[in-house]
């Protein structure tokens, strides 16, 4: 059963088309990534659903609510986490949470059980009462994962969820987020600049692109249809008009004097291939990734994009806003 549904959701800025007719359906439970380079439209989506921003036309719906129609009933039923700290450094872990408990009314009978089942699911309770600044950032993470869960949404909205962190912070914030959302049965929505994540821990991946799904589908369907191995080296002019031609080959691209050539089981063809290209200086044969996949389909690597922006949701919503409504 579809937690979230879209039918031709478009949004503009003035003249600026960021969104257009996107149809979605996310499952209950699924971890789904929403991919794009910069500027491709996947804030402005998240922030449709979130209710933070007004769909322009289209329709959506989290958990049978309108986010147009009935964005208090839409906000009951999500959590966020943004890419920037939103903690009080002021307050104690358990008063970040009591705080938020009061915010959603949280009835008072449960805010001291689901706080305490929040704190040792992430493995806080025994710092719950030391004040956030003291928290390193990984403890800051994890705290913000059990607030956004705390008032037991349907979807959690995860923005970049571990950026910043070292790999192995990355690794257990990834391992509370799991958890979390079985535990719980919640359907986790999140963007990340970290391919390598979204390849090993989504259930599904939306690629999006000027404003448009361009691919959506599981991460292994994508990598699979690359369309084999990838064999990159250097060589002064290789032939490539006739290693086009060769039947167990689906695809050339060169960067920089890198040659990558995509063939199905290159450990069976590449010494043909070598004996076709004189003065090989290096080569190299690997997997695709769903970075190929990505840089594929938009053009562009997302790790580059990364360095490029590194705004959040709330910062480009604000940007687009400023554009007109």
């Amino acid at each position: 059963m579809a937690i979230i549904e879209t039918r031709s959701l478009t949004k503009t800025f003035g003249k600026i088309q960021a969104v257009c007719g996107i149809d979605l359906d996310i499952e209950k439970g699924e971890i789904f990534g929403l991919l794009g380079p910069n500027g491709a439209g996947k804030t402005t989506t998240i922030g449709m659903l979130c209710t933070i921003v007004r769909p322009t036309s289209g329709s959506g719906t989290i958990a049978g609510f309108d986010i147009a129609k009935q964005p208090t009933q839409v906000r009951r039923k999500v959590g966020i986490v943004f890419q920037d700290p939103t903690l009080d450094t002021i307050l104690t872990g358990r008063e970040n949470l009591q705080l938020h408990a009061r915010l959603y009314g949280l009835p008072p009978v449960l805010r001291k059980q689901w706080i305490d089942e929040m704190l040792e699911l992430v493995d806080l309770t025994k710092r719950a009462d030391d004040l956030t600044r003291t928290y390193s950032g990984g403890m800051k993470r994890r705290l913000e994962l059990a607030r956004g869960l705390l008032h037991r949404p349907a979807v959690l909205f995860l923005d970049e969820p571990t950026l910043g962190l070292d790999p192995q912070t990355r690794a257990r914030t990834w391992e509370y987020i799991r958890k979390m959302a079985r535990k719980e049965e919640t359907t986790v929505v999140l963007t990340t600049h970290y391919m390598e994540e979204a390849q090993q821990m989504c259930d599904r991946i939306g690629i999006i692109d000027t404003g448009r799904i361009i691919a959506l589908d599981t991460p292994e369907n994508m990598i699979d249809s690359m369309g084999g191995d990838i064999v990159a080296l250097r060589a002064p002019s290789p032939p490539l008009d006739i290693i086009r031609l060769l039947p167990y080959v689906s695809g050339v691209k060169t960067t920089d004097g890198l040659f990558e050539i995509t063939m199905k089981s290159a450990h069976l063809h590449l010494a043909e291939i070598l004996s076709l290209i004189p003065d090989v200086a290096s080569v190299e044969m690997r997997k695709p990734t769903l970075n190929d996949v990505f840089i594929k389909l938009t053009g562009r690597d997302i790790r580059q994009d990364a360095v490029e922006n590194g705004e959040g949701w709330v910062e480009t919503v604000a940007r687009y806003r400023q554009r007109g409504k």
